[in-house]
């Protein structure tokens, strides 16, 4: 992507994750702390604010939730004591799914409706976890950008989605193992999901050389709110000066953990140059020979020198004299008044610095 400052692709190295919380944070001072009620008798209190861009990252099951389709079908609705039963029938299998809806909550289909998987039954926020389950990574991508940015337009607050997306994917970073097949991963637990293709890669070479009988790991993407993510990270110093310090340090004792410190909390809290910008390893081992003269083309100054003749802006042009002061020749703009300085100094002992009348002696 763009670097949003510049206009130029973004360098390698850039803490784009910092960059990302900060324009998410420090607009969400000017947020309001509020509920917005809506019309009517049977009104809902909606999480608005603050509180809602909390509730979103966090992934926390919502006030008033909304009802989701699991199925593709046709909608048939009917009263049961003092409940309403929305009942979606798939025509093709006869699969059906009921969902009991309480009085006061305005259902958003009618009878005979046809509705797809992952659509809304009725009014209210939608549970993050269960868009994930239902409809799958890119929809709750979706949900999230959407209803963050809502909160902040409300607001006239701008924040360029890529901020939100950069902290979406690290919620969704884990899998859940459902069928570990052949490799050494654990039935339910939740792995990086880089961690769960390269077991299922060094399964599928097996696969290839001939070992037909071996099964691939099956895992469905799992959502975790951001506070979750940061305690469930690969280092544990970084987790441990995030929240929880004594479990967390206790965990990574019993357990035996090693960290490799490649994030910047860890190498900060050590002391050791953080992996960013030119700290990157492929920076590091980067050396420059003193003496190398610089050829026209990779001289910084005499570039920015050049570039300010081409749109006729004034160059300074400044040489030393044998006293190692910067003495001013002369302004390339015609336009502008020029400033001589050349008999500014003197070497005389009575003090004064000047030889010019308008300039004031200095004692």
């Amino acid at each position: 992507g763009a670097d949003l400052a510049t206009g130029l692709p973004v360098n390698v190295g850039e803490a784009v994750g910092i960059i990302a919380a900060q324009s998410i944070g420090e607009p969400g001072t000017q947020l309001t702390m509020r509920t917005f009620h809506t019309g009517g008798v049977a009104g809902a209190d909606i999480t608005q604010g603050l509180p809602r861009v909390e509730e979103l990252f966090e992934a926390r099951r919502p006030k008033n939730m909304a009802i989701i389709s699991e199925l593709d079908g046709v909608v048939s609705i009917s009263d049961v004591k003092r409940t309403r039963a929305i009942t979606v029938t798939n025509p093709d299998t006869g699969e059906a799914a009921t969902y009991q809806s309480p009085y006061g909550v305005r259902i958003l289909v009618n009878e005979g409706d046809h509705v797809e998987r992952g659509q809304p039954l009725t009014e209210g926020h939608l549970n993050p976890v269960d868009i994930t389950r239902i409809s799958g990574l890119d929809a709750v991508y979706d949900y999230i950008i959407r209803e963050i940015q809502r909160v902040y337009r409300s607001q006239s607050i701008a924040i360029n989605d890529k901020h939100i997306e950069i902290i979406a994917r690290q919620m969704t970073r884990k899998v859940k193992i459902e069928d570990p097949g052949d490799t050494y991963l654990l039935l339910g637990s939740l792995v990086d999901i880089n961690e769960f293709e390269e077991e299922n890669e060094a399964i599928q070479k097996r696969i290839d050389a001939g070992e037909r009988t071996l099964r691939l790991a099956v895992a469905s993407p799992a959502l975790q709110g951001i506070t979750k993510a940061s305690l469930l990270t690969e280092s544990f110093l970084s987790a441990a000066s995030f929240q929880e310090t004594t479990k967390v340090l206790t965990e990574a004792a019993i357990k035996g953990k090693v960290d490799h410190l490649r994030g910047l909390k860890e190498n900060v809290i050590i002391g050791k140059l953080i992996p960013a910008g030119t700290g990157m390893e492929r920076y590091r081992n980067v050396e420059i020979e003193r003496g190398e003269p610089y050829e026209q083309g990779q001289n910084p100054f005499v570039n920015a020198a050049a570039e300010m003749r081409k749109v006729n802006l004034p160059v300074y042009d400044a040489q030393r004299d044998s006293s190692g002061l910067m003495m001013h020749n002369d302004f390339d703009d015609d336009n502008l008044m020029d400033i001589e300085f050349d008999d500014m100094y003197d070497d005389g002992d009575d003090g004064d610095v000047s030889n010019d009348d308008d300039v004031s002696d200095f004692d």
